[in-house]
């Protein structure tokens, strides 16, 4: 699993509760994708204070070093090895048609290699720990299936006896496959999460809500959560579902984000007065300020105490690395062995 940059609310209610929730379940790999940032982070300052600020977030939040490993990505080579190797067997037009390329070219963004590519080495990520399953939103299945269709080609290619029908080979005659099969788990609740403007949040829409950034800041993006003209003794428009604007995940974003973040029973009552009108969106959001401050608060300042111990924080991810390491390396003996590289 990954994340890099600045953590916000959809990276948590996404994906990063979920995590925190699986390690109970079975060992989990969890990586900070710093190769991965490198396709938009370009500062080398940036890129460290980032890595280090993600791993600090992913502590604060629950996880626990002796259930998961946790790890940056780059301190384990073994996935740029099983990067080239898989992409050795990736079909141009699968790249061409990954919605984060299509979509980040029509925004705009330069299409280099790295931006092409990136499906390749997320799936050399998932491959290369022999996942049963990885906890993904709505958008990012596709990057599953990918995952999954070129894990089949490798194996077609290079493991005699293969049969993509029966990739475990339980079947007598038939191989099971080096590179296993992942399934995507998907948290059917929290598929995507609407930033202050509608869209999906996400920094590349500059439209996050952070979960460790300045408290000032915090209470400015909630206070600036796109709303509509509607006087306050209305009734607010319920969002419809799906967004009936183009290019929106929520008509109301407050709503959606107050449904998201408050407890049922508060909910409820939001709801209600929501539906009957008598209170003004500015109440609302002070309502969802609080519920961010009642939810993030002990997180936030676990995340202070691991800032002022940078080197306890470093231990965790170096143990973390040598964990990963032993598990990559293994399974990248039998790919060498089976491409006929010694």
């Amino acid at each position: 699993m990954q994340s890099s940059g600045r953590l916000h609310l959809g990276n948590y209610y996404g994906a990063l509760r979920q995590f925190v929730q699986l390690q109970d379940e079975g060992e989990g790999y969890y990586f900070i994708a710093n190769l991965h940032a490198l396709t938009t982070v370009r500062d080398p300052k940036a890129a460290l204070d980032l890595t280090r600020e993600a791993a600090m977030a992913y502590l604060a939040l629950g996880l626990d070093p002796k259930k998961a490993v946790l790890f940056r990505q780059s301190d384990v080579r073994e996935v740029l090895e099983l990067y080239w190797i898989l992409g050795s067997v990736t079909p141009h037009a699968h790249l061409e048609r990954a919605h984060s390329y299509k979509d980040k070219v029509a925004k705009g963004i330069s299409p280099d290699f790295g931006l092409f590519a990136y499906p390749v080495l997320m799936a050399a990520d998932i491959l290369l720990y022999s996942a049963d399953f990885v906890p993904v939103g709505k958008d990012q299945i596709q990057h599953i299936e990918f995952a999954r269709d070129w894990a089949v080609k490798f194996n077609t290619q290079y493991v005699p006896g293969y049969d993509p029908a029966d990739p475990e080979g339980k079947e007598r005659g038939h191989s099971r496959g080096i590179l296993k099969l992942p399934e995507a788990r998907i948290q059917e609740a929290t598929q995507t999460v609407p930033g202050v403007d509608g869209q999906k949040m996400s920094k590349s829409y500059g439209n996050t809500i952070e979960l460790f950034g300045d408290e000032k800041e915090i209470k400015k993006r909630i206070m600036s959560i796109k709303t509509d003209s509607t006087p306050v003794d209305a009734p607010k428009p319920v969002p419809q579902q799906p967004a009936t604007t183009p290019g929106l995940v929520s008509d109301a974003p407050l709503y959606d984000l107050l449904k998201l973040m408050l407890p049922e029973s508060d909910f409820a009552e939001v709801d209600a007065t929501w539906k009957a009108g008598g209170k003004g969106y500015g109440d609302y959001k002070k309502k969802l300020l609080e519920a961010y401050h009642a939810t993030f608060g002990p997180a936030r300042q676990r995340y202070a105490e691991l800032a002022a111990d940078p080197g306890e924080v470093e231990r965790i991810l170096q143990d973390g690395a040598n964990r990963a390491r032993a598990e990559a390396s293994r399974l990248m003996t039998q790919v060498r062995k089976a491409v006929g590289i010694p």
